[in-house]
């Protein structure tokens, strides 16, 4: 493992977003590859942060919502009175359609 300068980190970041990975896999692709915990702590910036200086963050957030929802109303397909389960769905449903609007 070679020791990685901020510039060599940057362009390896640039290349993997253009690839088309989201910024947590371009996170465990560096952290795997080189070594490094943090890129925040090497860079002092957060992957996302540096990638929308570049202009090539995506326009959707990275918070699995959807594939949430659409895992709670699996479960609730399968046991009907879990209570809690629909309480949740609720909550998960109400953070996607705010998001739905931008």
């Amino acid at each position: 493992m070679a020791e990685l300068t901020s510039d060599d980190m940057k362009e390896q970041i640039y290349k993997l977003a253009k690839k088309g990975l989201t910024p947590s896999q371009i996170g465990v692709i560096v952290r795997d590859s080189h070594g490094v915990a943090q890129v925040c702590f090497v860079m002092g910036n957060k992957i996302l942060r540096i990638l929308k200086s570049k202009g090539l963050a995506s326009d959707l957030p990275e918070d699995h919502l959807i594939k949430k929802a659409v895992a709670v109303r699996k479960h609730l397909e399968r046991s009907r009175k879990d209570e809690d389960a629909k309480f949740r769905l609720i909550f998960i449903e109400s953070r996607i359609h705010p998001l739905a609007l931008y």
